[in-house]
């Protein structure tokens, strides 16, 4: 069994929360099939993910993709308040035909190999306006506050964008404890759909198996094969919403028959693959 889980669903184009932890809470690795916008607003914070550590400071922003299996590492008895927003990567999808790409931010921080952004300068000063502005609306009940809510998140990743484009933001370096381990996930995120194992992982890298699998599970918190039956899940996710038919997105995706591949999918989201796709079209 994988040593991670799925929390959290999301039935909206997003979700926002302003969460304050008070007491030391020891949070597990776990990974969400939507994307996630985390601003810290205080704690003393070491944020994982995906076998990178990142020291956070109030104000950065990290950005996690969906699939991304992370956990926050509380390093003191100081209060960890954040905010939290749970991001359809459909709904962002919808805009990259406009003249603004809201997910430019995702795939630039991809791009980077950074999940975090640092605001920094004047640049930033409107993405800092547009953060209170969004906080504030969580408990805005006057006229069309559902509504206002809506505006000004858009309002939000707009800003967002426009500081990472203009240099409001900086990507910060990441630490990882052992970069074999970044290289072997950066190798199986290549070659995701192939046949992959152990001992091609351990010949490739230059490692024992023991210390393969038991580094990689010390840094991730799941196993080589959980890792990859969550991400070829998540990629077939993808593949039957862009309208690939279900058994050419099974093959795809690595699964030997349609019967394991089913079963591996509703298990991890709660419906079989035609349920998808059923839902899809409704």
């Amino acid at each position: 069994m994988p040593e991670y889980k799925k929390i959290g669903y999301l039935t909206a184009s997003f979700k926002m929360f302003h969460l304050k932890e008070q007491s030391r809470t020891d949070f597990s690795y776990h990974y969400h099939d939507f994307h996630k916008i985390l601003i810290l607003l205080s704690g003393d914070i070491t944020y994982c993910v995906e076998g990178r550590s990142y020291e956070l400071l109030p104000n950065d922003i990290v950005l996690i993709h969906a699939g991304e299996v992370h956990r926050p590492i509380i390093r003191s008895d100081a209060t960890y308040e954040r905010i939290i927003i749970y991001v359809s990567p459909e709904y962002l999808e919808s805009f990259s035909d406009t003249d603004g790409d809201l997910g430019f931010c995702l795939k630039q921080a991809a791009k980077e190999q950074s999940h975090v952004l640092r605001l920094h300068g004047s640049k930033a000063a409107k993405l800092a306006s547009a953060i209170k502005l969004l906080d504030g609306s969580l408990t805005d009940e006057d006229y069309a506050g559902a509504l206002h809510h809506r505006l000004l998140f858009l309002e939000f990743m707009i800003q967002l964008n426009r500081a990472a484009l203009h240099n409001g933001l900086a990507f910060i370096e990441n630490s990882p404890s052992d970069e074999k381990i970044i290289a072997v996930l950066n190798y199986l995120s290549e070659h995701l759909t192939e046949d992959i194992s152990i001992d091609d992982l351990s010949a490739r890298f230059f490692l024992s198996r023991y210390y393969l699998m038991h580094t990689f599970k010390e840094q991730t918190g799941y196993t080589i094969g959980g890792y990859l039956s969550t991400k070829r899940l998540l990629l077939a996710k993808e593949l039957i919403a862009e309208g690939t038919p279900i058994t050419e997105v099974c093959y795809a995706c690595g699964f030997k028959n349609y019967s394991t591949f089913s079963r591996a999918y509703k298990k991890s989201f709660g419906e079989s693959p035609r349920d998808f796709l059923q839902s899809l079209k409704n």
